[in-house]
């Protein structure tokens, strides 16, 4: 590669090998004296060609392991509570895991480059979760597992975005199909392309959706997934994700871009989808091992962090708010002949949980919007009254002795009522009851511990301050049918279990037998989905038949539902038209997905009012050209 020579050349006789590390560029020296001192050297070439370029040690002048490991301990403080050392050798990469690793950093990073200096390996530090979390663990293993393959796919990355790479380079078109969310909510999928690159942003399934309206619709001439250059995933739900390592078995063996707490999530809940199919006597879509390529393909970024992803486009991920490490998705496209900003689901307002969205980008022509609660009627109550209106049907149930079911989203919406709860208990506004959690909830209550830099400022303090409202005795864990069998024939309680719209999960379980009693409640505290379960018992359903051990059952619809929509994790009608109020540089166009369809004219309409902007609500497979 030139850029490669170019960087090499300038470095004679200091540099044994030169790699790409996706779009980044990572030198090795075999001169122990050059690795220690040579950082001056880097950064002039780093001034110029304005590319992320790191130095490493070569494998041959690496220090042993053990006495690596050795070495570490002794330089680290103890206080910093080291759990794990793991060692990526073919990156000449030492990854430090540790419960608390500002002590592992050291001020203005020391400690590190204690460790870089006396030991040769470039470290790593990653948090400990606070709950042990197997998906962590398995996902930390299959990528140190076999990490010379990944060595070569990275390389494999910058050689094919820097083959064509020209920073001159500004013509072009740039269009955009919609395979997927256009005018509904679900199965988000979008081909972007240009000349030299197709990338698809994100791929998910409608959960609510029946036969071929349940998946994108990839049978269209644009799509050639050995042509695709790229994926790019916006957050961890079913809806974005959920067909993610489905491309992996079609044959895609491209990258994935995405935040580190997403990638995560989306094994866990594509593990979990494997799960609900099985019980469901179906054929799973994909199997572990689609969802392991997944993991090994991944290419994770911090919000802020700017990175090449194809010769013609930069991508930029920013904090939507919606959900831990979910991502407006901003797109440099030809050098800034044209940017796009994908939002996939964001909240612009105040959450415990996280904090609202960013509306500050260097440069915009065209946003992509959801549209979920876009209508005139969707004005969420403020964040106080919601939260009464969660606390009330909980307080008339308990006290007639009943049951209440929350059926959550397993990433977001679980976690955010979990903190509200527990501060209702503390403060004295609930009593003391028990709180069951079910399904896959607590596992990803595991994964934000792992990741606090993605929460709210105030939930990261409590965090670090070692007062982690995820690990409240107020909590109970219910992790086996027999336990679940005792929660539904003990006394009262609140169970929040997965599926948020009651589409197969614990939730489901749950309802069956709660949902005769007028004694017991349910409280939907998430949107649910045309056609789910949740959407008919939420507009009144009375009865409904189930399967249960192939026999069918039917369930009387008798305890009290009430709809809180307050707690949903997406922006409501006010929130949307405060984001574009305040969002700067300000678009030239705006396009309406993830929607109904009255939505996403309602608010196209609205939005065409304010701003005087050219807007588009696409239909399904249409193509818009931006540029």
């Amino acid at each position: 590669m030139d850029i490669l020579k170019n960087v090499t050349e300038r470095l004679r006789g200091e540099i044994n090998e030169a790699n790409f590390e996706g779009a980044n560029i990572v030198l090795y020296t075999q001169n122990e004296n050059f690795f220690k001192n040579g950082e001056s050297k880097i950064k002039e070439i780093v001034n110029e060609i304005k590319k992320r370029v790191e130095l490493r040690a070569d494998q041959k002048i690496l220090r042993p392991q053990e006495e690596v490991e050795k070495k570490i301990r002794e330089i680290v403080p103890a206080d910093a509570e080291i759990t794990d050392i793991i060692f990526d050798f073919h990156r000449s990469i030492v990854v430090i895991e540790a419960k608390k690793p500002g002590l592992v950093i050291g001020k203005q990073g020391s400690i590190l480059d204690d460790v870089r200096r006396e030991t040769l390996w470039t470290p790593q530090v990653q948090r400990s979760p606070a709950i042990k979390s197997k998906i962590t663990e398995n996902i930390r293993e299959v990528l140190y597992a076999n990490n010379n393959q990944r060595r070569k796919f990275l390389n494999e990355i910058g050689q094919k975005i820097y083959s064509e790479w020209n920073p001159d380079k500004k013509d072009g078109w740039i269009r955009i199909t919609f395979m997927g969310s256009a005018r509904e909510v679900g199965r988000s999928c979008l081909l972007l392309q240009t000349p030299d690159s197709k990338i698809l942003l994100d791929c998910g399934i409608n959960v609510a959706g029946q036969g071929a309206d349940k998946f994108p619709v990839f049978d269209i001439p644009e799509f050639d997934i050995s042509r695709l250059n790229a994926v790019i995933v916006s957050h961890g739900h079913l809806d974005h994700v959920g067909l993610i390592p489905y491309l992996y078995k079609m044959g895609y063996t491209g990258p994935v871009y995405m935040t580190t707490p997403t990638r995560d999530i989306a094994a866990l809940i594509s593990l979990d989808f494997i799960g609900v199919a099985y019980k469901q006597a179906v054929t799973p879509l994909f199997s572990s091992s689609d969802i392991k390529e997944m993991v090994k393909h991944s290419i994770c970024l911090n919000f802020n962090e700017v990175t090449d992803v194809t010769p013609d486009v930069r991508l930029t991920f920013y904090n939507s708010g919606h959900c831990l490490g979910s991502s407006l998705v901003h797109l440099n496209v030809g050098n800034g002949a044209h940017n796009l900003l994908y939002t996939g689901d964001y909240k612009y307002g105040k959450s415990r949980l996280l904090d609202p969205a960013v509306t500050t980008f260097p440069r915009v022509e065209t946003v992509i919007t959801e549209a979920t609660y876009g209508a005139k009627e969707n004005v969420l109550p403020p964040r106080a009254q919601s939260e009464e209106q969660l606390l009330a049907p909980i307080k008339r149930t308990i006290e007639r002795g009943g049951k209440v079911l929350i059926p959550e989203l397993g990433l977001g919406r679980a976690q955010e009522t979990m903190l509200v709860l527990e501060d209702a208990i503390r403060t004295g506004k609930l009593q003391k009851i028990p709180i069951y959690i079910d399904g896959m909830i607590w596992d990803i209550n595991a994964i934000h511990t792992a990741y606090p830099d993605f929460l709210s400022a105030n939930v990261r303090t409590q965090v670090f301050q070692d007062n982690n409202p995820f690990l409240s005795d107020l909590f109970s864990r219910v992790g086996s049918p027999h336990e679940r069998k005792q929660v539904i024939e003990g006394g009262p309680c609140v169970v929040l279990a997965t599926s948020g719209m009651l589409v197969g999960g614990a939730s489901v379980e749950y309802f069956r037998h709660f949902a005769s009693n007028p004694k017991n409640s349910l409280v939907f505290v998430c949107y649910q989905g045309a056609g789910s379960l949740g959407r008919q018992v939420q507009e009144g359903l009375k009865e409904t038949k189930m399967i249960v051990d192939g026999a069918e059952d039917r369930v009387e619809i008798n305890f009290e539902v009430t709809t809180v929509e307050g707690f949903t994790s997406h922006a409501g009608r006010n929130e949307i038209i405060g984001f574009f109020n305040n969002m700067r540089p300000k678009p030239k166009r705006i396009i309406v997905n993830h929607g109904e369809i009255s939505k996403c004219l309602d608010l196209s309409s609205a939005l065409y009012k304010l701003h005087k902007v050219e807007t588009n609500v696409p239909r399904g497979l249409e193509t818009l050209r931006l540029r």
